[in-house]
């Protein structure tokens, strides 16, 4: 008994030392953009997959130092269109604009919630950056956002609704950066 004593201490010594030589856990990756894409992905690259993927690059332009592509056909429930911002030839940003014409002001927030808790589960709790309704005008303006920021990445997620008597517009926006 006294010798397995003994021996303890320089088996926690040794402990001590190996663990001390292992690399520490890496910092939390980058938020990737969707779609299987990765940051400084090439222009042509996308068109490649785009094309294949049987989307349509339905407007291209050039805005200050970027270059905007206005994509339809991505298949995902409500994605009415998807923005790929380029900088020098590289992606830098996407844009998913979600629309739901059929649904309820309670179907938007029940999914509202349910994309904040899943990227609030896989990055952290998100911040509150935008909680507006503008009644000024006889157009009613409610704007909500939240945003994620990891490593050298951003990502927003916002609803807007703009309701005029019984003309109603909702969508939800997801926004991937590159920052």
């Amino acid at each position: 008994m006294a010798l397995a004593n003994r021996r303890f201490p320089a088996w926690c010594a040794l402990l001590a030392l190996i663990f001390a030589w292992v690399p520490s856990a890496p910092a939390v990756d980058d938020i990737p953009p969707p779609f299987g894409f990765h940051w400084n992905d090439s222009m042509t690259k996308l068109e490649q997959v785009l094309v294949g993927a049987k989307a349509k690059i339905v407007s291209r332009e050039r805005k200050e130092k970027r270059e905007v592509w206005t994509v339809e056909g991505l298949v995902q429930p409500g994605l009415r269109r998807t923005l790929f911002i380029f900088r020098d030839g590289f992606l830098v940003e996407v844009e998913l604009q979600y629309e739901y014409p059929d649904w309820t002001i309670e179907r938007f927030n029940e999914r509202m919630g349910e994309i904040r808790r899943y990227f609030d589960a896989k990055f952290g709790t998100g911040k509150l950056v935008s909680r507006t309704r503008d009644t000024d005008s006889d157009v009613v303006q409610t704007l909500v956002g939240y945003q994620w920021i990891v490593s050298g990445t951003m990502l927003e997620l916002f609803y807007f609704s703009a309701q005029r008597d019984q003309l109603v517009f909702r969508s939800i926006t997801v926004t991937y950066k590159a920052i």
